[in-house]
């Protein structure tokens, strides 16, 4: 393979990884200068790509699409999260999401090389979604752009439509998408309330790219999971309650940290927060996260106020009696410590 064609390759896989490529940068990375780079990608366009080009000190190079699908390079890595992706793609709910999967997944796994095929095999056995597949459908329009913009670090505008109906025009910076529990969310910072929010894709729709890139805010991957272990435990469940607590609200955020999403100021010094779960012991663990002396009102609803009652009541009297005697040790058991 020759020089040329071997720069143009290297140039095309830049291309595809980064929506925007300032040509100095494209350059530096080649070993080329920019007249050269120019030249690649006349060579580039010729072959049927469509590259976008922008001058001036903040121009640069974007691949485009075009009316056909050109070749794509893939590293060995790629193809190889590709053909799980599709795999796992193919039983989950995403719109008109099997068909187009499998035909794709038959395309690639049939150019794959036998080693390759042998790796997608052996870790699409070791991976085993659950859930997602019972949630709510999800574009797969949407889920590209939004991926594209998370890759990118691009704003992105988009409407929303909250579990209460209201409809919002969100502008934010996407960090990551993730799946979970029945649905896939989106992790953004939220430019508007300059604070971190999760997203529900399904409820996505209208994504306008901006064009206008960030720098990604440090989050590490603990606060990633628990920030999306949160936005799961914002459906709506079985047993609700609000607690008003004597608790500031700038305190309350401060001690609960995502956890306090939902918190509202609740006139002077209190502070209104949500809990619910499955069933009155899971509400009841919620409650239980109010920081040590301090005083709160709720209003769980009968049954479950009630049999929260009997609970605590049975547990204050197990308290407050003799403890049971040590277990006797039977023979064995006192031959063993002897040993």
């Amino acid at each position: 393979m020759s020089d040329t064609t071997t720069r143009a390759l290297s140039l095309l896989n830049l291309l595809q990884t980064h929506r925007h490529w300032p040509g100095s940068e494209l350059a530096e990375r080649l070993g080329v200068t920019e007249r050269t780079v120019r030249r690649d990608v006349e060579r580039l366009r010729d072959l049927g790509y469509r590259i976008e080009s922008t001058p001036g000190s903040a121009g640069g190079y974007r691949l485009e699409a075009g009316s056909a699908v050109p070749p794509l390079l893939l590293t060995d890595e790629e193809a190889v999260a590709m053909a799980i992706g599709l795999r796992v793609a193919a039983s989950q709910r995403l719109i008109d999401g099997p068909e187009t999967t499998l035909t794709a997944l038959a395309k690639l796994e049939q150019v794959l090389p036998a080693p390759l095929r042998r790796r997608v095999n052996a870790l699409a056995d070791a991976v085993q979604p659950t859930g997602i597949h019972a949630g709510a459908a999800v574009s797969t329009d949407v889920l590209g752009e939004l991926a594209l913009a998370c890759r990118d670090h691009e704003r992105v505008r988009f409407t929303y439509t909250a579990a209460s109906g209201e409809v919002t025009r969100r502008r934010v910076e996407p960090h990551v998408l993730a799946p979970a529990d029945r649905h896939w969310y989106l992790l953004c910072w939220d430019l508007e309330k300059e604070d971190w929010r999760t997203f529900r894709v399904d409820r996505l729709a209208e994504v306008d790219h901006t064009r206008v890139l960030f720098e990604p805010r440090p989050l590490a991957p603990e606060q990633v999971e628990e920030f999306i272990l949160v936005a799961r435990s914002w459906v709506r469940q079985p047993v609700e309650t609000d607690l008003v607590m004597e608790l500031p609200y700038d305190v309350m955020r401060e001690w609960f940290g995502q956890w306090g999403q939902g918190a509202s100021a609740e006139g002077d010094g209190h502070t209104r927060w949500p809990v619910g779960g499955a069933d009155f012991r899971e509400t009841m663990y919620g409650m239980s996260w109010v920081p040590v002396g301090v005083e709160y009102t709720t209003d769980l609803a009968e049954p479950a106020r009630g049999e929260l009652r009997e609970v605590l009541e049975r547990m204050l009297r197990a308290l407050d009696a003799a403890p049971p005697e040590p277990r006797a040790l039977d023979a064995s058991s006192r031959a063993r410590i002897r040993r």
